[in-house]
């Protein structure tokens, strides 16, 4: 499929991307490609946090980085479906990242879906470090474009496949406090789910801070 609709302002990004300083260029390009990092680490963060609060969200922070497995392959199938060329091999722009090959398909994007899947997440099961993960869901999708990888209308369709599936799934999660409060009675695994403090309620819905 080939789409060039948004292709001027693809373009326009990709020439402003050649006029910026090359040690810019160059940060851009490393958190473009590494920046989902920073989402692990996040998840790292909530869980921790999460370990003295009650069941619900803990397992709505357990649920994190299944939900972003579960956006990564939602988009893979639609990105198979759609069969998009990148725009740097349609439009052949010279750009900050080597162009991917033919038949490493654009649409929608992965890291965007990615990002975007662990931002809402983070946020409903921990609204401070979700306030966190949000600029950076957002500075990763937009670097996909300034690098060349992608259409805007690539990032865009990333952004919703993202929020369609972590919003309903991560508010789901919450089903399993149950779960998870048994495995807090566990003696080996108890440890990695916590306690919560004496009185806190097992269900309902986890505090946000």
């Amino acid at each position: 499929m080939t789409s060039q609709f948004d292709a001027g302002l693809y373009r326009w990004v990709t020439d402003l991307a050649q006029r910026t300083p090359g040690p810019l260029d160059e940060t851009v390009r490393f958190f473009s490609d590494y920046g989902l990092a920073v989402f692990a680490v996040l998840m790292l963060v909530a869980w921790w946090r999460a370990r003295p609060a009650n069941a619900a969200r803990m397992a709505t922070a357990l649920s994190v980085p299944l939900v972003v497995v579960v956006a990564y392959l939602v988009n893979d199938v639609i990105k198979s479906l759609f069969d998009e060329q990148r725009p740097c091999q349609t439009l052949h722009t010279v750009t900050v990242e080597t162009c991917p090959g033919l038949g490493d398909w654009s649409f929608p994007s992965n890291h965007t879906a990615i990002a975007v899947a662990a931002a809402v997440a983070l946020l409903i099961a921990d609204r401070r470090l979700g306030w966190t993960a949000v600029p950076v869901a957002v500075l990763l999708a937009a670097s996909r474009v300034w690098i060349g990888v992608h259409y805007p209308h690539d990032v865009l369709a990333g952004v919703v496949v993202g929020v369609a599936v972590a919003w309903p799934l991560t508010v789901a999660a919450r089903r399993a406090a149950p779960a998870v409060e048994q495995l807090r009675g566990s003696r080996r695994l108890g440890p990695l789910f916590g306690r919560a403090p004496a009185g806190t309620a097992t269900g309902g819905a986890p505090p946000l801070r």
